[in-house]
Order: structure tokens, then C-alpha cells, then sequence
């Protein structure tokens, strides 16, 4: 009876041995696996929308009326500066006809485009197109208002 009770005891050791064994390497092979694609669209929502180099008082935003509206450009100019953003020059676009507003900006500065594009609820963001970077002067991003 007592040689019963020994294999018992050995047996017992080693199937639980060999389990915790297998739980590790599950664990080691969940951890060196890709992500899901379910895990990759919920780390995706967790990132923010714009990964912004510099804080919001350091970048300079030009803003430029594009829609034909007198005082159009001031009244943008105040959103701008009420979001927390400098603002260099405020003036009149070169045409008067953009169908909507956007946010340009200048190599490397697209991450500040994108956010400042948030906080203004604009949903157009690019690369300077027809303004040579020369011409913002200290900006670095600028802020056209459309229609």
C-alpha cells in the first residue's frame, strides 16, 4: 500500500510539473505572437490622432481668409489663439474661392497640422501647396479658412 501511495506522489509531482511546463511556453508563445488584428484596431484607438512634437504656445500658425468674408480671418485668427497656438501673420489668402477650410504645414511639422486640424474641427490637413515655405516666415503651419 505504502509503494501505491509513493507512485502517487511521484506521478502527481510530475504531471504537475509538465502542466505548469506547457503554461509557460503557451505564455512565452502568446507574448512573442503578432497582435490580432482586433488587438492592433484597440491599440490604434488608444494612440493619439496627432503626435505632436512641440507644445501648442511654441508653434506659430499663419491664418489666411480664403472664403471672402471681411473680418473672416480675425474672428480665425481668435480660435486659433483661444486653442493655445501663436499666431504670426492673419491676412487674405491669394484667391478668395476655397470650398473648405484646411491646414498646411511645412516639412516635418505634420503632426502639429494634424492637431491643430482637431482642435479646429478641420478635416482637410497637407503639405504647403502654392505657398513656398520662405513665405510663412516664422510659421510653421497655416491655417486657411474656406467657405
Amino acid at each position: 500500500m505504502s509503494e501505491l501511495l509513493l507512485l502517487l506522489v511521484i506521478g502527481g509531482g510530475a504531471l504537475i510539473e509538465t502542466v505548469s511546463h506547457r503554461v509557460q511556453l503557451a505564455a512565452r508563445e502568446r507574448a512573442l505572437a503578432p497582435p490580432t488584428p482586433a488587438e492592433q484596431r484597440s491599440t490604434r484607438k488608444q494612440t493619439p490622432v496627432a503626435a505632436a512634437k512641440t507644445p501648442r504656445g511654441r508653434t506659430v500658425v499663419m491664418v489666411l481668409n480664403g472664403n471672402g468674408r471681411t473680418g473672416a480671418a480675425a474672428s480665425a485668427a481668435s480660435r486659433v489663439r483661444h486653442r493655445g497656438y501663436r499666431v504670426g501673420t492673419v491676412g487674405n489668402a491669394s484667391t478668395n474661392d476655397f470650398a473648405r477650410s484646411l491646414v498646411m504645414y511645412k516639412p516635418g511639422f505634420a503632426g502639429e497640422a494634424r492637431r491643430l486640424a482637431k482642435d479646429l474641427r478641420v478635416k482637410q490637413v497637407g503639405p504647403l501647396d502654392g505657398i513656398r515655405a520662405r513665405e510663412l516666415g516664422s510659421a510653421q503651419l497655416v491655417f486657411i479658412l474656406g467657405v
